[in-house]
């Protein structure tokens, strides 16, 4: 089973030659790092298309159960890219750090999970989608769009300080 808490290290060392900070007390805690990401405005998420190229696109998440979250329409590109491969980035600036957290999205699937996150959604952000026959639409557009719900499970993650002599890497287990 794996943990959400990973194991910080430097993400330089001495033989590197970096101007980087080399020094174990500038390891930047995981508590700091997700609550900057917690509170982004903008996060961007990057998929792979099915030829390759990249694909970057802003994404509203929530993090629930140590984990990020995000909905967005089967059809997109997005959906169109995770359904082909689930591996993806999130990332964030902020006035502390510029963090870059890898992972797999899985699509949810579960009536009882996407009721709760749903709720937090709602909740924490105000928008508010209904849960139709297993599938989840947002009745506040035209035509009712469906969505799909996705949760990311980092594998790692990258963070720089705000002046741009630090650097961590955290690795989940």
């Amino acid at each position: 089973m794996r943990t959400n808490t990973p194991t910080a290290e430097l993400l330089f060392s001495d033989a590197d030659a970096s101007p980087m900070s080399t020094d174990p007390d500038t390891i930047t805690p995981w508590e700091q790092a997700r609550a900057a990401m917690e509170a982004a405005v903008t996060v961007w998420l990057g998929t792979v298309r099915p030829d390759g190229r990249p694909h970057s696109t802003p994404v509203v998440t929530l993090w629930l159960d140590d984990v990020p979250w995000f909905a967005t329409r089967p059809g997109s590109q997005k959906g169109r890219n995770l359904a082909a491969n689930p591996n993806c980035t999130l990332s964030v600036s902020s006035s502390e750090l510029d963090l870059a957290l890898e992972g797999t999205a899985t699509r949810e699937h579960a009536p009882d999970s996407l009721r709760r996150v749903l709720n937090a959604f709602a909740t924490s952000l105000g928008w508010q989608l209904t849960l139709r026959d297993g599938a989840l639409f947002d009745d506040a557009l035209p035509g009712s769009p469906e969505y799909a719900l996705y949760r990311i499970s980092p594998t790692r993650a990258l963070g720089y300080g705000a002046q741009g002599m630090t650097a961590t890497r955290w690795r989940f287990h």
